[in-house]
């Protein structure tokens, strides 16, 4: 069973108003991921379909895949026939998609499940065209730091469960292992962004979005192939 197939429907239904989703992530996500209109995109563990949903409405040709039945379910609900939707699993090779496919790629809040990266990020390497851009996010280093505690260098898979009784597991590591797995993969950064909350979130979750304004709870990236 992938890890959201038990919690889909609460999952969904916590991330399309969370402050650190809706207010946060995905405003910052897809701006940095720019004008999308007619390219072709790949979601890469789109989830229930909130960050398609948004890209397909900018005009872009989307396909996504997740490792959740169940999300997709939902994804396919929310999309319906404006995208191209498949069970896969990240840590499986695309063996659907041929060599620079896709125009974008954009991986929400995933890389931090992966206990090794490579392997997929190199996948995703192949199916993007060679001015292609892979534009991801994940948690920031050193907000774990912060929450985890010990040392800033740790790099080790975390045990969690969030409020909504889904336990997870995701990997702690340092900004340096971030880049030096991209450059292994194939990649260079080209962007990296530290992001901010949206104003609106000030009067919604306060505490938040002080904490939010502060220090930095995700980071991201847009990255090219050298």
């Amino acid at each position: 069973m992938a890890l959201y197939d038990s919690h889909a429907e609460s999952y969904d239904a916590h991330a399309q108003v969370s402050p650190f989703n809706a207010l946060y992530d995905r405003p910052a996500l897809l701006t940095l991921l720019g004008d999308v209109a007619g390219l072709r995109v790949l979601d890469a563990g789109c989830g229930s379909g909130l960050y398609a949903r948004e890209l397909i409405a900018q005009g872009a040709k989307l396909t996504g895949f997740d490792a959740s039945g169940e999300l997709l379910q939902l994804a396919r609900q929310r999309l319906g026939e404006t995208a191209e939707l498949r069970v896969h699993d990240l840590a499986e090779p695309l063996h659907w998609a041929e060599d620079g496919t896709y125009d974008r790629v954009l991986m929400a809040l995933v890389l931090h499940y992966l206990p090794d990266p490579v392997p997929a990020l190199r996948e995703l390497h192949r199916v993007l065209t060679d001015d292609g851009k892979l534009v991801l996010s994940t948690h920031h280093p050193s907000w774990d730091w912060a929450r985890l505690e010990g040392s800033y260098f740790t790099d080790t898979m975390i045990d969690d469960e969030w409020s909504i009784g889904l336990k997870v597991r995701y990997r702690r590591r340092p900004l340096q292992t971030l880049v030096d797995e991209f450059s292994e993969a194939g990649f260079i950064v080209e962007r990296l962004v530290e992001p901010r909350p949206v104003k609106a979130m000030a009067k919604t979750h306060p505490e938040i979005y002080e904490q939010l304004t502060t220090e930095p709870g995700f980071i991201m990236f847009q990255l090219a192939k050298r």
